[in-house]
């Protein structure tokens, strides 16, 4: 544990920033797992919103600095590569 006062408020810090990234990555994964599921029905209509919502998340996440720009622009990059072949077919 900690003994200088500045070292205490910096344990303090990491701490509510990490709750904050835990809470919303977790956003971002149940976006994603809803998007997935949306593609596994084979439903495109309801992807297509599912999508929407998954990289609104996925932006605020990377706009927050929970996420860097280029991990965010891979990850929707993916899931439009999957939307579109959903629609594709």
């Amino acid at each position: 544990m900690a003994n200088i006062k500045s070292a205490k408020k910096r344990i303090r810090v990491i701490d509510k920033k990490t709750a904050r990234n835990i809470r919303v990555k977790n956003h971002v994964k149940d976006a994603v797992k809803a998007f997935n599921a949306a593609i596994a029905e084979g439903n495109a209509e309801k992807a297509s919103e599912a999508f929407k919502l998954a990289e609104k998340k996925i932006m605020q996440a990377t706009a927050k600095g929970t996420f860097h720009k280029n991990t965010a622009s891979r990850t929707v990059s993916r899931l439009e590569k999957k939307l579109n072949a959903l629609k594709a077919e």
